[in-house]
């Protein structure tokens, strides 16, 4: 494992990035799910010339998701106010179809069209129109997918949504902001000194981060549009492990001020935190219950790491793991439903899914060096790193594992990532 319970601190990140980074990753998506709509996605009138293969960008985000399966289906060409022949497609055994265009504006702008249809019910589903910069014609295309899913599914999609993790290229830290596929990947920040634990903001607009650019850990607030970033705790001893309150209005933090490593709450626009628990022992990783009236977090106060909760009052704190000697990096679905985290089991550690009512627990992964969770804000879908064949990936699951998206960069070393929540 990467991270032993300790080093979730910062102390053993130092040596652990080696290899050189690249920003792009390539999607390779492996595993059949139980239950999963076959659907077309034609190539949209127009993509040829476009800068993105929108039909490309929405078919790669649908297999992704583990809900659908992709069905080529011979046609001609076809776009968003074509009336298709459904039966067509019925007998290639697609269940929906989807088809659209790509145009430029006069203005330089890129008009994504498209319109679903439901060829079981033989019915139009529906469409929409994004006239977007060239810049965000990928943006469009995951809002497309987006509108999908919700339609067939029932539930949102969160293909539009965004993704923070951390590389080290040579000397060079690196802060990435992406697309929940990996692409379209944005530095928001470089260091000589390492960058670690990165965690989004309820709003999607601030990342908190602790950076080691004084030769400490401390903890800043960086705004994503604008790249301002203010210092929120550079106490005496280590400032780490920031995870942010439903509500935006506090952090949840790791501080060695007094001694050990301790669990504050600290205001998001900083000031003196408090101390949310007396304890003797090693706490960290703290994160919030979507409710906002817990806090999940790991200590050894029972001999080794296991996950416990505890009120935001800092009462009646209570042990949530109990499978495994060793499990350390809680992350909690939105929906309340699931925790996801990483359990040592026999020298290989793992990503694990705990139903948290009912208590059962299942192993998500085959590999054997996870680390970070984190639950799309749909509640779906983990992202986490890990090594797979000999190298650095970030990796997509669904909730049963058995759908598994490689986001595959070339020779990157890649930790931490943190899935972003919905953008309004």
């Amino acid at each position: 494992m990467r991270f032993p319970f300790v080093s979730t601190l910062f102390c053993f990140l130092l040596a652990l990035f080696s290899l050189p980074s690249l920003a792009q990753f390539r999607v390779e998506v492996s595993g059949v799910g139980l239950t999963q709509v076959p659907i077309t996605v034609a190539p949209f009138k127009g993509q040829a010339t476009a800068i993105a293969k929108i039909s490309e960008i929405v078919q790669a985000d649908l297999e992704r998701s583990g809900q659908f399966r992709a069905v080529a289906a011979t046609h001609g060409a076809l776009d968003e106010v074509s009336l298709p022949d459904l039966s067509v497609f019925r007998r290639a055994g697609s269940d929906a179809v989807v088809s659209g265009s790509v145009s430029t504006l006069a203005d330089g702008r890129v008009d994504v069209r498209f319109r679903l249809w439901d060829v079981v019910k033989e019915q139009d589903l529906g469409g929409q129109s994004f006239a977007v910069s060239a810049a965000d014609a990928r943006l469009a295309a995951h809002r497309v997918a987006d509108y999908v899913y919700e339609k067939l599914t029932g539930d949102k999609g969160a293909f539009s949504t965004r993704i923070a993790y951390v590389t080290k290229s040579g000397p060079r830290y690196q802060l990435w902001v992406a697309d929940a596929d990996g692409e379209n990947a944005q530095s928001a920040l470089a260091s000589p000194e390492p960058i670690i634990s990165p965690a989004w903001s309820p709003d999607g607009n601030q990342l908190a981060y602790v950076s080691f650019e004084s030769r400490k850990p401390v903890i800043y607030v960086h705004n994503v549009s604008s790249g301002k970033r203010r210092l929120i705790a550079n106490f005496k001893g280590s400032n780490s492990a920031p995870a942010w309150s439903p509500d935006g209005k506090t952090l949840a933090v790791t501080l060695s001020r007094d001694g050990g490593s301790q669990l504050f709450l600290l205001s998001a626009t900083g000031g003196e935190p408090r101390r949310l628990i007396q304890s003797n022992s090693i706490d960290t990783e703290p994160v919030f219950s979507p409710d906002g009236r817990s806090i999940y977090f790991v200590s050894d106060r029972g001999g080794s790491p296991q996950i416990y909760k505890v009120g935001v009052n800092g009462l009646g704190v209570e042990r949530v793991t109990f499978t495994g000697a060793y499990n350390i990096s809680p992350s909690i679905s939105q929906d309340g439903r699931w925790m996801a985290y990483i359990s040592r089991t026999g020298g290989a550690f793992r990503l694990h899914l705990l139903d948290i009512d009912s208590g059962n627990v299942r192993v998500l992964s085959d590999t054997a060096a996870d680390e970070s969770p984190s639950f799309a804000p749909n509640s779906k879908m983990v992202v986490y790193a890990t090594q797979s064949q000999g190298r650095e990936a970030l990796m997509t699951t669904t909730l049963d594992g058995k759908v598994k998206a490689r986001l595959n960069g070339q020779n990157g070393d890649i930790r931490e990532p943190h899935w972003g929540p919905f953008l309004n």
